[in-house]
C-alpha cells in the first residue's frame, strides 16, 4: 500500500535519509530523493506530485514548485534562504521553512577557529613545517587577541554566540545590523563605514539578500585597516570575490579566512587559494553529529505539521497564513 504523501529531498549533506524517512512515516509520508547533483530539469521530474519539498542546497526554482502543484510546504534543511524562490512559494501560499537556531555554536566556534588560526599564524607555521620548514620568523609577529576589535557584520543569534566567545579572549567587540539593535548585550552598534575602520576582524553573519550581496567590494576593503582580517562563515556571495583578491594581492587587509564561496564549490586552480594569508575550509562551519541530528529531525518535523493541518514553527512567510 502507498504511502498517504510524498516528500522530495533535493540533497543532503549527510549519508542517508533515515532520520527524516523515520519523522515522516508518523505521517504516512515516504521520502523520495533527487539524485546526487541533480540540476534544475531533473528536481522538476523529481518534484512531479510530491506534497512537500525539503532542500538543503539545491535550487528551489519556480519551475521547481510548479512540478509540484499539490506542495503544501517547502522545507529548507538549514538556515539561509537564497537557494528558494521564497516569494513565488508564498504567491502560490506555500508556507516556508528552515532552522534558524540548529547550529550556532558550531558556526560561532568555526569563525573563531578561523580568526585564531589566521591571528595566530597557526595555518601557515602549520603548513611550513609540513614542507620541512621550522622558521618561527617565516610569519609576522602577531598582536595580542586580547588588544584586538572585532567586528561583526550581522548580529542575529550567531554573531551574539561569536561575540560572547570573542569578549573571553579580552576583545572588544563592535557590530552594525540594519536595525540597530544590540539584543541587550550591551554591545556597541555601529555604521557599516565605522565597523570598516575601526575592526581589527570582520567577521561576516548576515543573511544574504539584494541589499548584502556584495557588501564587501573594493570600496570596503579599501577602508578596512591593512592590518585587518576578514571571516565569512555566513555566505559567499556576502563578498565580492573578485575585490577581495585584489585587496589581498595589493595587500589593502591582511587576509581571509573563508567557509563559504561564490560560486561552490570554488575553481581551486585558482592560485588565491594558495596565497599564505589565506585560509579556507569547505562549508563546514555548521557541521556537528549534535548540530545535524537537530537540523534533520526538526526540518521533517515541520514538514510533517504541515501535512497534517499543523503550522509549523520557523515559518518564514507568514502572510501565507494570513
Amino acid at each position: 500500500m502507498s504511502a498517504k504523501y510524498r516528500v522530495l529531498i533535493t540533497d543532503r549533506a549527510w549519508p542517508d535519509c533515515e532520520v527524516e524517512k523515520r519523522e515522516l512515516a508518523r505521517v504516512d509520508a515516504e521520502v523520495i530523493e533527487a539524485p546526487p547533483g541533480a540540476d534544475e530539469a531533473k528536481l522538476v521530474e523529481c518534484a512531479s506530485g510530491v506534497d512537500a519539498i525539503a532542500t538543503c542546497w539545491a535550487q528551489v526554482t519556480q519551475a521547481v514548485i510548479d512540478a509540484a502543484p499539490d506542495c503544501k510546504t517547502i522545507a529548507r534543511l538549514g538556515i539561509g534562504l537564497d537557494n528558494i524562490d521564497v516569494a513565488y512559494a508564498t504567491s502560490l501560499k506555500i508556507p516556508v521553512t528552515n532552522v534558524p537556531d540548529y547550529c550556532i555554536p558550531e558556526v560561532a566556534d568555526h569563525a573563531i577557529g578561523l580568526m585564531l588560526a589566521s591571528l595566530r599564524n597557526i595555518a601557515f607555521l602549520n603548513q611550513q613545517i609540513k614542507q620541512g620548514i621550522y622558521d618561527l620568523s617565516a610569519a609576522p609577529v602577531p598582536r595580542r587577541v586580547g588588544s584586538l576589535t572585532l567586528g561583526l557584520f550581522g548580529f542575529g543569534l550567531t554573531g551574539q554566540a561569536v561575540a560572547e566567545r570573542a569578549r573571553a579572549f579580552g576583545m572588544q567587540v563592535i557590530a552594525t545590523n540594519s536595525s540597530g539593535n544590540d539584543y541587550g548585550t550591551g554591545t556597541r552598534m555601529v555604521a557599516f563605514e565605522e565597523l570598516l575602520e575601526e575592526s581589527d576582524v570582520i567577521s561576516i553573519h548576515a543573511p544574504l539578500t539584494d541589499a548584502t550581496e556584495y557588501q564587501f567590494d573594493a570600496a570596503a576593503f579599501q577602508k578596512m585597516k591593512s592590518t585587518a582580517i576578514i571571516v565569512n562563515t555566513a555566505r559567499g556571495a556576502l563578498i565580492d570575490f573578485d575585490a577581495l583578491k585584489t585587496a589581498v594581492k595589493n595587500e589593502d587587509i591582511s587576509g581571509a579566512a573563508l567557509d563559504v564561496f561564490d560560486p561552490e564549490p570554488p575553481d581551486l586552480s585558482d592560485p588565491f587559494f594558495q596565497h599564505d594569508r589565506i585560509i579556507t575550509t569547505p562549508h563546514a562551519a555548521f557541521i556537528s553529529q549534535e548540530s545535524l541530528d537537530e537540523l534533520r529531525q526538526q526540518a521533517a518535523c515541520q514538514v510533517a505539521d504541515v501535512l497534517v493541518g499543523k503550522k509549523p514553527s520557523n515559518v518564514v512567510n507568514p502572510a501565507v497564513y494570513e
